[in-house]
């Protein structure tokens, strides 16, 4: 936990005293209900105490006996690390003790620890391992209702499970009406359950929380805001110069737009006169440092607004307190698979009526509220009720991975909350055996399609990973994989260096691009930057997400050596350079890297912009890629996103035609059409 940088007393304004929260009044009938029921379907607003105090309740019950443990989990990673630091403080230990949490990559839990937060994604991987889950006595499910792929997957494992362990409690805790749902899934047993006296036995029951909240009025927009950024930008300074007293919490959708709304924010405040409060821009969203993430939820100083910029997981997975006015951009970025190119974009997509009341509802937690909806109230009511569960607009390929290794075969008949489209299982089933995961049975292939399942990466990179000891590269790889495993970037600029931070990225640049790029960062931040402070300040390197892939890397590294997958660490070249004659190394990497990645492979055009192999999309090289008006033929990358009107690719690396040939002979065949230019 010292890496992190959060001790107890960094957090002091962060939670309430638990007797004033509106769960308090409702201990003995959760205990009762839980004790009862198999399956308890908790609805209770954000903020009303159900994911910090329920578990507290159940471990002063007993469900902790007999080493026993009590698990949380959370759509997010971000919501896992906050709320096992207030719950750690609230309890009085050190987080890892009592309470800890578990994430991708970072594991601060140990042999004490009875209360475990941990992504829904984690516990489906502790399931390789126990299928039974047989270490824990109660698993919480929060925040169901966002119907994230991997909360969907857990329920139903959940079910399979409870049906072999009827002493196991799932609670599953839902901010909004989808109760009903969740209670018939689990009611469901496939004409499984015994009869008691010709009735069948209650499985669950609902147990309804009252959320504390305060009167809040809506305020939409007459016409409709050209750019939402920049109208939330100014609607935050209408606010500070004419509201009261009160913290402002601003819903964007990313990263970008947040990094961007606070420079604005902190430029346009400077010139702000004497006569007005400070005002202090917070960003919030899962790149970040947990550090920084833990920033929101101080008290800011005297006389000075809070403004936190947020994605959607303020809607839900945490609470802010002193937030008084919310400031609602009216959409959310949400995964969308296309089966037909293969392709998968987080891409900017009105919110759901259901979002929009959670947003307006986290300004009426202390005090009455306002929230300032940046669209008309025609576009409200044109808006759909939910949005479309994401297992039914995803690659389904690490999911159905998952499936296999945990022993469900016939993925097609595993009892899905929400059955996704057959064409994405047949996409997803496609490129597994491409991978060279399954068989033509589509039986897991050993011991290549069991590795993949048990890596923590996703199948792309996970083959990748398996692939490099033919390349002679592994060292290499590992290192790359736990680079593009950081979800953010390794650069960062203050205001006004963006020119230095360029030139600073170009002494580390390789011609064939953002893959070889990241290795040489990496080589020159353990040589160097580790030992000198300054190394990273001067090469505007982010010196907590270097310091973060080095512990990716070492978790990677075991799980090879566990596979007994030799890493030779003596043949690592200090930099490497495609100039270098002496070895083939550059071209060895790129060639391991197509053999996962050749389903995201593209061509380049005349006019710079990049297509697909089918040539149906357009694609253009991200701004923060070394790729970014550079000359290339055909390329592999690593991500992609939607911005607007334009798609763009990150993290690409020049390969040759051939190699796709080569390595994914079931995917691709050479034929004598071109593409359309």
């Amino acid at each position: 936990m010292a890496d992190l940088g959060i001790d107890s007393a960094f957090i002091p304004a962060l939670h309430k005293p638990a007797g004033l929260l509106p769960i308090a009044k409702h201990r003995e009938s959760i205990l009762y209900v839980v004790e009862t029921f198999s399956v308890t379907i908790i609805i209770g607003q954000t903020g009303s105490g159900k994911t910090t105090q329920i578990p507290q309740f159940l471990e002063q019950a007993g469900w902790c006996s007999d080493g026993k443990v009590i698990g949380i989990t959370q759509p997010r990673r971000v919501a896992a690390t906050t709320v096992a630091v207030r719950v750690a403080e609230e309890v009085g230990c050190e987080v890892g003790k009592e309470v800890g949490y578990s994430i991708r990559f970072e594991d601060v839990t140990s042999a004490s620890t009875k209360i475990k937060f941990l992504t829904d994604g984690l516990l489906i991987r502790e399931a390789l391992v126990d299928p039974l889950l047989s270490r824990y006595s109660v698993v919480m499910v929060d925040e169901a209702h966002e119907r994230s792929i991997s909360t969907d997957i857990l329920l139903g494992l959940l079910k399979k499970i409870r049906r072999k362990r009827p002493d196991l409690r799932i609670i599953i805790s839902s901010a909004t009406l989808q109760a009903e749902e969740f209670l018939k899934f689990f009611e469901q047993q496939n004409n499984e359950t015994k009869k008691v006296d010709g009735a069948t036995p209650d499985i669950g029951t609902i147990v309804s929380l009252e959320g504390r909240t305060y009167p809040i009025d809506i305020l939409h927009l007459e016409t409709p805001a050209e750019n939402y950024v920049e109208r939330a930008v100014d609607t935050v300074f209408d606010i500070h110069m004419q509201e009261p007293d009160g913290d402002i919490l601003v819903f964007l959708t990313g990263r970008e737009e947040i990094d961007n709304a606070v420079e604005a924010v902190l430029e346009r405040a400077a010139d702000l006169g004497r006569q007005y409060d400070a005002i202090m821009p917070l960003p919030i969203y899962a790149g970040l440092s947990s550090e920084q993430q833990m920033q929101v939820f101080d008290k800011p100083p005297e006389k000075t607004r809070k403004v936190v910029f947020a994605t959607n997981i303020a809607e839900a997975s945490i609470t802010i307190d002193g937030i008084v006015y919310v400031i609602d951009c009216g959409f959310v970025k949400l995964r969308a698979y296309n089966p037909t190119t293969g392709i998968e974009t987080l891409t900017a997509t009105p919110i759901s009526k259901a979002s929009a009341s959670q947003r307006a509802g986290r300004a009426g937690r202390t005090k009455p509220g306002k929230c300032f909806r940046l669209y008309t109230e025609a576009e409200y009511l044109d808006l759909p009720e939910a949005n479309p569960p994401e297992i039914q607009r995803s690659n389904l390929a690490p999911v159905i991975l998952q499936l296999k290794a945990l022993g469900i075969d016939n993925v097609v008949q595993f009892d899905f909350l929400t059955a996704p489209p057959s064409e994405l299982m047949s996409k997803a089933l496609e490129l597994l055996y491409a991978l060279g995961a399954l068989d033509e049975y589509a039986k897991l292939t050993r011991p290549l399609g069991f590795r993949m399942a048990e890596l923590a990466v996703e199948p792309m990179m996970a083959k990748v990973l398996l692939s490099s000891p033919l390349f002679e590269c592994t060292s290499e790889i590992l290192t790359i994989a736990a680079m593009a495993s950081l979800g953010g970037s390794v650069w960062f600029h203050h205001d006004g260096e963006r020119k230095r931070m360029e030139s600073s990225r170009r002494k580390f640049a390789v011609e064939e691009g953002d893959h070889l790029t990241l290795l040489n960062v990496y080589q020159a931040f353990i040589t160097k930057g580790r030992k000198e402070a300054k190394f990273c300040h001067d090469n505007h390197l982010n010196f907590k997400s270097l310091t973060r892939a080095v512990s990716i890397r070492s978790q990677l590294k075991r799980y090879l050596e566990r596979f007994n997958i030799p890493v030779d660490e003596t043949l690592r070249q200090s930099e490497v350079n495609s100039t270098n004659s002496s070895t083939n190394k550059a071209e060895q990497i790129r060639r391991c890297l197509t053999s996962g990645y050749f389903a995201h492979a593209a061509r380049m055009q005349a006019d710079g912009t990049f297509r697909t192999v089918d040539g149906g999309t357009v694609l253009h090289a991200h701004p923060s890629s070394l790729m970014f008006n550079r000359k290339a033929d055909w390329v592999i990358f690593h991500e992609i996103m939607e911005t607007g009107e334009k798609t763009f690719i990150r993290d690409i690396t020049k390969i040759e035609k051939g190699w796709l040939v080569e390595y994914a002979p079931d995917f691709y065949q050479l034929t004598n059409t071109r593409p359309p230019p």
